[in-house]
């Protein structure tokens, strides 16, 4: 059989990124004159900064599956779907920074944006999702910075997921960087639900009466889908002895600024 020891492979592309950001560093230059250019002396800390995030990401990710298999140990269910990770891309970034009025610097962008690092977790039923986020959410080395429930408090157009930022500590050789990560938590129905509404809203051409038409179509497919779900909940409590469902995680205020974290 063989070991692998360590499997080396390039998760962030480090050419594509400095190409990206010596590009938006000459456009940013002549759109804004009251904002500094991106410094391309910043590469190499930018790309720094990427890998932290994308360490925590994995770090979350790898306590995810660790909660999932306990689970499936001690309940014979699997409360995780699947899991999907991103990065923000750099022009995902840099179209936050600009939406929002601010520099295109690495300050910046650490003070200001939690969501750069992101895990979407589907999980198969609503008890499922506030399970997993508060096993997750009382781990010692665990901060939750932010929440936003829009299960029990849908949006106005039927939106339903609940939103946790955590604060993770990602070891380097300089130390112990806690870095956020924004992590979503749905059902395979709001998911699905999810898809499409941002299909219709932001991927479509559709003319104004259509796509007004079919928003109030996927509104009430998101109440009808509520109460179906709400059905199958039922049915899974009475057959499966797994945890039932709970409050959101509470929000613990700002990372402490003496473990050395990533400042957002």
């Amino acid at each position: 059989m063989l070991t692998v020891i360590l499997d080396r492979h390039e998760h962030i592309n480090t050419a594509e990124i400095q190409t990206r950001l010596e590009q938006e560093a000459r456009d940013w230059e002549g759109s804004d004159p009251s904002k500094p250019p991106f410094n391309v002396n910043d590469v190499g800390p930018f790309i720094d900064m990427m890998q932290v995030y994308e360490a925590a990401m994995y770090e979350i990710s790898t306590k995810l599956e660790i909660l999932d298999s306990e689970f499936d140990v001690h309940f014979a269910h699997d409360p995780i779907h699947h899991m999907e990770r991103r990065l923000k891309s750099v022009n995902s970034i840099v179209g936050k920074l600009k939406r929002r009025g601010l520099e295109l610097s690495i300050p910046a962008i650490k003070d200001n944006l939690f969501d750069i690092a992101g895990i979407r977790v589907i999980c198969n039923y609503r008890d499922d999702v506030y399970s997993v986020a508060n096993y997750l959410s009382s781990q010692s080395d665990i901060q939750v910075l932010r929440v936003k429930d829009y299960i029990k408090n849908p949006k106005q157009n039927g939106y339903r997921s609940l939103h946790v930022i955590y604060a993770v500590p990602v070891f380097l050789s300089n130390g112990e960087h806690y870095t956020p990560v924004e992590v979503q938590f749905r059902t395979i129905a709001m998911d699905y639900w999810a898809s499409l509404e941002h299909a219709l809203r932001y991927k479509s051409d559709l003319p104004d009466d259509r796509l007004a038409e079919h928003s109030q179509t996927l509104l009430d497919c998101a109440r009808s889908l509520q109460n179906i779900e709400t059905q199958m909940q039922n049915i899974h409590r009475d057959i499966n002895g797994a945890p039932r469902e709970g409050d959101a995680p509470s929000p613990e205020g700002d990372v402490d600024a003496g473990r050395n974290p990533i400042r957002m």
